[in-house]
Order: structure tokens, then C-alpha cells, then sequence
């Protein structure tokens, strides 16, 4: 379990107030009703509640894909809400992983290319991004597949390329939206146990949003989403 006696440096991820309004025409319908949270260094926090309460929409937030209506987040200190587009697309890369129900591989891409991609795209040194990728996909047992396509893998391989690439530039959080949620039930186990196996083993902060109650209880603190407020233990 995490050390709860963290000082404020440890907090990687700061949220106060957050709200969600989704207007069409007159109509407004509030999603999330005044977020708070901290978030501390190689914590795993499991977000669960029922369909439709906000999970997804949190995640988006505070993983800096959407804007709240209201509200306040820093991400390692920086106020990440005045960032403007370019600078806050430049910032997500080199900070934030995600992983989706979805593996959202690029298909003509190899396990080990899909991998490298984040760090190609932030202009990292291909030798370096190589090496990493080949160490992140060999963590996870995945040696034998680097030059295999995602049409080529089994469903539970594709999503663990897909944890290991949220992983390749070395992020301060990874949020992952129902990871397993796509998977049998022998594939989830695996996929949670190696989640949790790599937080422990870099450190890694994971945010996770899921209604797998066994995960939840796997990770270090959960939280609960109901009417629009957050419950987190």
C-alpha cells in the first residue's frame, strides 16, 4: 500500500473543484458536480461506479483531453488548465499515458512500433525509444511478438502492447479507461495482475476507471462516483 505519510511533494496530480456541464440548447445537464482529489507518486486508484455517472468524463479531465466547465487541476505542479493547445498537447505526451477498453493499435504497425510511437512522435532519439520499447514489451512477456501486428495477437496481448506504450515515455500517471473490459475473465486477471506488477515495479502512478470490483480491490485506494460527487477512500 502506498505510504500515506507522503509530503506535498509526492502529489502528482491536484484537482479541486471540478465541474461538467453538457449544454444543448436550453438544456444543461451537470456530470460532475465538484471533483476534488490528490493523486500521490506510485499510488493506484481505482475510480468505480455505475454507466453514465461521469468515469469516462472524469478521465478525460484530468488526463487534459477536455476542459471542465469549472474547476482547477495541476499536474505536477503546473497548471495545466492555462496551457494553451500546442503547449498542452506537447506536455500530455511527455507526462500522460492512457489506455483504452479498446487497444487502439494502429494496425499496419508492429507490437513494437505501436510501442515506440509516443516516443517518436515527441522526437525522442530512436535508439532510445527502441531499447525502451523492446524492455517494456519483454517486461511483459511479449519478446516472441515485437514484429507481430495487432491483427496477429490474441485480444489480452493487444492490450498489454497497449499498457506498455502508455508506459514508453515514462508518464507521471497512466489513466486507463476499463482496460479489461473487452477481455474473458482469465485475461482480465492476467491484464490487472500485470498492471499492478509494473506499478510496483517503476514506481508508476495508475489512475484506473473500471466496474471490476477485484481490480479495485487490488489497488490502493478506491474511489466511488455517485450524483456527480466522488467518494474516495
Amino acid at each position: 500500500m502506498t505510504d500515506r505519510a507522503d509530503t506535498q511533494e509526492d502529489v502528482v496530480l491536484k484537482a479541486c473543484g471540478i465541474r461538467k456541464v453538457f449544454r444543448s440548447g436550453a438544456d444543461e445537464l451537470e456530470v460532475l458536480k465538484g471533483v476534488s482529489l490528490e493523486v500521490r507518486r506510485g499510488e493506484m486508484i481505482a475510480i468505480t461506479g455505475a454507466s453514465g455517472v461521469g468515469k469516462s468524463t472524469l478521465l478525460h479531465i484530468l488526463g487534459t483531453l477536455d476542459r471542465p466547465t469549472e474547476g482547477e487541476l495541476e499536474i505536477n505542479a503546473e497548471d495545466v488548465l492555462a496551457l494553451d493547445g500546442d503547449s498542452l498537447a506537447r506536455f500530455r505526451n511527455r507526462n500522460i499515458g492512457f489506455v483504452f477498453q479498446f487497444h487502439n493499435l494502429l494496425p499496419e504497425f508492429t507490437a513494437l512500433e505501436n510501442v515506440m510511437l509516443p516516443g517518436m512522435i515527441g522526437s525522442r532519439p530512436m535508439d532510445g525509444v527502441r531499447d525502451k520499447a523492446m524492455e517494456l514489451l519483454t517486461m511483459v512477456g511479449l519478446e516472441e511478438r515485437f514484429e507481430h501486428r495487432p491483427g496477429e495477437l490474441s485480444g489480452g496481448e493487444c492490450q498489454r502492447v497497449a499498457v506498455v506504450r502508455a508506459l514508453a515515455m515514462n508518464p507521471l500517471v497512466v489513466f486507463a479507461d476499463e482496460p479489461s473490459g473487452n477481455l474473458d475473465a482469465a485475461a482480465s486477471n492476467a491484464l490487472h495482475e500485470m498492471i499492478v506488477e509494473l506499478s510496483r515495479a517503476e514506481k508508476q502512478t495508475f489512475m484506473v476507471m473500471t466496474h471490476d470490483q477485484n481490480l479495485a480491490r487490488s489497488l490502493d485506494r478506491t474511489g466511488h462516483i455517485e450524483a456527480g460527487l466522488l467518494h474516495l477512500s
